[in-house]
């Protein structure tokens, strides 16, 4: 819907895709709505912007002044008359559809906020190093809530496509990317294991020994969400938070070859 609004503005109405802010916004919806046109911005009052912008949470004074400033100055694209009759009808609706559209995301984000916080997993899944709100929830929904479902960390691998497929023929073997599986699930163990990098300093240590290794980016993410999924698995099944210090603790009596790392990544 947003693609659609900027390829309509920038056909009659550039300057909106800016002054608008961001589009999936309930600001940019009602400024559309009120000036679906150049002209129609340029008829109001300095004030009516500035009080329009305030309202919806528009603090920065400068970059307020700076709309005005180019409003002011603005010209338009095209002053066909065909152009200027259809293209602010097509705008019109289509911002409809958007806030109608935003409207109703907001209430499944607001429902699935209750429904997490209620969840009696909730502590589990939060004590996760970068799930936050939005992981979180996709988290949850990918382990479930009935222990029996999984036995094993691998089935949960590979029901969720993380676990790659080893394919062997004769003397050769290919290892590639499993394509059957639920690719939301894959996604969410992927982007779970991207974020924790920025919070987890075992999963920072672990994500650049992959680097080291010769792996790309996302090879090095599905492996650490591999390793991921063994940790959450086990924490499930227990029905325990996770811990960054004491997993790092069994590293260290462990003696994995990440506990170099963390040290470095500790003092960095």
């Amino acid at each position: 819907m947003t693609n659609r609004i900027t390829s309509l503005l920038k056909e009659y109405y550039p300057q909106a895709v800016s002054w608008a802010g961001d589009l999936k916004s309930l600001m940019a919806c009602e400024f559309l709505q009120r000036w679906p046109t150049l002209s129609a911005i340029k008829a109001a009052r300095p004030d009516t912007l500035r009080k329009f912008y305030q309202q919806h949470g528009a603090r920065r004074k400068e970059v307020i002044e700076q709309r005005i400033s180019e409003v002011r100055s603005a010209v338009p694209l095209t002053t066909d008359a065909a152009i200027m009759k259809a293209y602010p009808l097509m705008l019109q609706a289509s911002v409809g559809e958007l806030r109608s559209l935003t409207e109703a995301i907001k209430s499944f984000d607001q429902e699935i906020e209750s429904l997490y916080k209620a969840h009696p997993d909730h502590d589990l899944f939060a004590s996760l190093p970068g799930a936050g709100p939005a992981l979180g929830p996709r988290l949850i929904s990918a382990m479930g809530s009935e222990r029996e479902r999984f036995d094993s960390p691998a089935e949960v691998q590979q029901f969720s496509g993380i676990a790659p497929v080893t394919e062997r023929s004769g003397k050769s073997m290919l290892v590639r990317r499993r394509l059957a599986c639920s690719k939301f699930l894959r996604q969410t163990f992927h982007e779970f294991a991207g974020q924790s990098i920025l919070f987890s300093k075992w999963a920072r240590a672990y994500y650049d020994q992959q680097k080291e290794r010769g792996k790309e980016h996302h090879a090095a993410v599905r492996a650490l969400a591999f390793k991921w999924i063994r940790i959450i698995f086990r924490c499930w099944k227990d029905r325990v938070c996770i811990s960054e210090d004491q997993y790092i603790q069994s590293l260290i009596k462990r003696g994995s070859s990440l506990v170099k790392s963390i040290g470095a990544t500790a003092e960095v």
